[in-house]
């Protein structure tokens, strides 16, 4: 059975991850994604080990797409990308404002091709504004919109997330945008232009509780600690880094339990979430000495009996091998012929009724590109 997404044609003029991964996720859902990249392809394609043309990091991102390469500084490149576009649903770019007019396909001239396209544009800071022109790339916006500001060492200076979570935060959000639009375009019959920001969608990620002392507007209640405050590691006995969460009150007498120390559950400096806030001073150590008694197998063990939240930190090889990560079968391997088996993450999400199938392959640098445009309505010449 096909993907949600069949029958949905995506041009994917984005590069490096945030555009690139939006499509790639609509591309696992069914779409026919084509990858349009210049001659020296996109910069992710040097991100990691890599075999050739092929980084690890770029076939997760734009595994299952047709790879064309066309230098739209050449007439003919542009002609065939604007035949493209005419037979396309979906535009994905994430340039600098005002790179795709330059080019003679901003949105108005995109329209013109093509009247139900839904026209996605990703930007750094915004198409306008006093930020709009600067270059930008994940820490940039961590720095920008507070993410560093609430990733506190013990020191209480500020820290980058080691990982481009805004790229990624922002591709989730453009994947729902463009099937959100997809769906109006159901109802209506007309295309629209869908815009985001990786700052504007770095900050809606942040404020629920990163930026909670923001909230209230007006005759604002008593500032709170920060989220983070509540949030670090403990050590095992064992010398294991754990987490631990008793997030509702009914959670607490089973962390007691699980911590072998029962005797915590009518203690009043403890047993609310108010009394621990209020005495954290004390509240630490304690904790401290309780999982400095068990190892970490003890402690999973009980948060297994006992049912509350807890978790060891694992490797990244621990991470490859965890048993619930085996059953989820939520790593999968790709034949990638002359590269090997690849693995990759499988698609998270599974559809009752319309199948993900697992991912496939990701191709070389304009590997599809006289196949694609030979395909087109007046064709194409294959290359000499």
């Amino acid at each position: 059975m096909p993907g949600p997404l069949a029958g949905v044609r995506i041009v994917d003029l984005s590069q490096v991850v945030s555009g690139p991964m939006a499509a790639g996720w609509l591309a696992d859902q069914g779409a026919d994604v084509i990858k349009i990249e210049p001659p020296h392809g996109d910069p992710v394609r040097a991100l990691g080990p890599a075999k050739g043309d092929l980084a690890s990091a770029y076939i997760q991102i734009n595994r299952g797409k047709r790879q064309v390469a066309l230098d739209l500084k050449q007439d003919d490149a542009k002609a065939a990308l604007g035949r493209l576009i005419a037979e396309a649903d979906v535009l994905v770019e994430n340039f600098r404002p005002g790179v795709m007019d330059k080019l003679g396909f901003g949105y108005a001239a995109a329209r013109r091709l093509n009247p139900r396209l839904i026209y996605c544009s990703i930007t750094g800071y915004g198409a306008d504004g006093p930020y709009a022109g600067l270059r930008a790339y994940d820490p940039m916006i961590q720095a920008t919109a507070g993410i560093a500001a609430t990733q506190l060492d013990k020191e209480g200076q500020p820290q980058l997330i080691q990982t481009l979570v805004i790229d990624k935060v922002t591709a989730l959000t453009a994947a729902q945008a463009i099937t959100a639009a997809l769906y109006a375009r159901e109802k209506s019959g007309e295309g629209q232009r869908v815009e985001l920001s990786m700052l504007d969608t770095a900050l809606a990620f942040n404020w629920p509780e990163g930026m909670f002392n923001h909230g209230f507007a007006d005759d604002p209640p008593k500032l709170q600690p920060p989220y983070g405050r509540y949030t670090r590691l403990w050590t095992t006995k064992d010398g294991r880094k754990v987490v631990i969460s008793s997030f509702q009150e009914h959670e607490f007498p089973a962390l007691c339990d699980a911590l072998r120390r029962p005797d915590l559950k009518t203690d009043e400096r403890f047993n609310s979430g108010r009394a621990r806030a209020k005495n954290i001073a004390r509240w630490g150590p304690t904790l401290s000495a309780a999982l400095a008694a068990l190892t970490a197998d003890e402690f999973m063990a009980g948060c297994q009996q006992f049912g509350t939240g807890g978790a060891v930190i694992l490797t990244l090889d621990e991470v490859v091998a965890h048993p619930q990560v085996a059953h989820n079968r939520a790593i999968v391997s790709v034949d990638h012929g002359e590269l090997g088996r690849v693995n990759t993450a499988r698609h998270p999400i599974r559809f009752s009724h319309t199948k993900v199938a697992d991912p496939k392959r990701a191709g070389h640098r304009g590997e599809h590109t006289d196949s694609v445009l030979a395909d087109l309505p007046k064709g194409w010449p294959a290359a000499d």
